[in-house]
């Protein structure tokens, strides 16, 4: 009987072994899958979260496939006019690198940062560095010599820009600094391209003269290349223009012999279109690049393309050759 005995507990032995190495194998197996799941799904990307859509193209090039990046402002929202909602909050919450372009174009961004809870959060206040000029502004909400905040319409602040973004880049990820230093320097290079397309352009124009039905946005743009620039409204959109500066852009046209009017991107162009009937002058986008329409954004349209547009309705509207 103790003979049977122990074969019995030498057979139940040699099952408990068995059945812990199943177990264990299958365990190994388990780790071993997951961790081909996690190579296969690549290395971790760093999460940029951007404002406008300069930034959102100035970081979607520069971190390319290395990045994350979402745009804030809904494609086809007006940025003057946009609110940050608790789920904004989050995006930036959970992000490694908030990207905005300064509190003379956000002013609700400091509000947000001070609610964010992730200390680890890099804030990229995008304009440190560049030169702003004085915009010209026709309401009460918007004191003389206030700051114009479209600073990516000088191709140097943009530079500036894109330099930011590539150093916060740099500094969360520093394993590709030569990657990121690489990408930045062949943005700007295409800036510098572009730049001089618009110098060599401009400069054989028939006018000098930019009338813009829509919100002082060209302040930079006119200011680089010597024209005059004059619009219908303020910085912000819902300052409208009074009667007295309807008419006396009427008056400016005629007397300027003016053959075209801009008017802007993701608003009505109520204002353009009222002087433009008033006056018997062509219509023209002149797109400040601000946002993009959901089919723009679909599209996978670029700053670059967006600049390039903006320099053949220039060619078109001031007669250049």
């Amino acid at each position: 009987m103790r003979s049977q005995s122990g074969k019995s507990i030498i057979i139940v032995s040699i099952v408990i072994i068995c059945a812990l190495g199943i177990i264990l194998t299958a365990f190994f197996w388990h780790k071993a899958g997951n961790s081909n799941q996690s190579t296969n799904n690549g290395p971790h990307k760093i999460k940029i979260v951007t404002t406008l859509f300069p930034l959102y193209d100035m970081a979607r090039y520069i971190g390319a496939d290395k990045a994350d990046i979402t745009l804030l402002l809904p494609p086809g929202t007006d940025a003057h006019t946009y609110e940050p909602k608790p789920s904004d909050i989050v995006k930036i919450n959970e992000a490694d690198i908030f990207v905005y372009t300064g509190k003379f174009m956000e002013p609700w961004a400091e509000d947000v940062i001070k609610s964010v809870s992730n200390k680890y959060l890099a804030v990229i206040d995008s304009s440190l560095g560049t030169k702003m000029i004085s915009g010209v502004f026709h309401d009460a909400d918007e004191p003389p010599g206030s700051l114009d905040p479209h600073i990516w319409l000088d191709f140097d602040n943009a530079k500036i820009m894109a330099d930011n973004i590539a150093q916060a880049m740099q500094n969360a990820d520093p394993a590709n600094t030569t990657f990121y230093k690489q990408r930045v320097e062949d943005y700007n290079n295409t800036l510098s391209q572009i730049d001089l397309n618009y110098r060599n352009s401009l400069a054989t124009c028939k006018t000098k003269e930019i009338v813009y039905g829509g919100h002082y946005a060209f302040g930079y743009l006119a200011n680089r290349y010597g024209l005059k620039y004059t619009s219908a409204q303020g910085v912000s959109p819902d300052a409208e223009p009074t009667a007295n500066d309807l008419i006396k852009l009427v008056q400016q046209i005629k007397t300027d012999n003016i053959k075209y009017v801009f008017y802007e991107e993701l608003t009505s162009p109520k204002i353009a279109e009222t002087i433009a009937n008033e006056t018997g002058a062509k219509m023209l986008l002149l797109n400040a690049a601000h946002n993009l329409t959901r089919d723009q954004f679909t599209q996978g349209l670029t700053f670059f393309d967006i600049l390039n547009q903006n320099l053949d309705n220039l060619k078109t509207g001031l007669d250049c050759k």
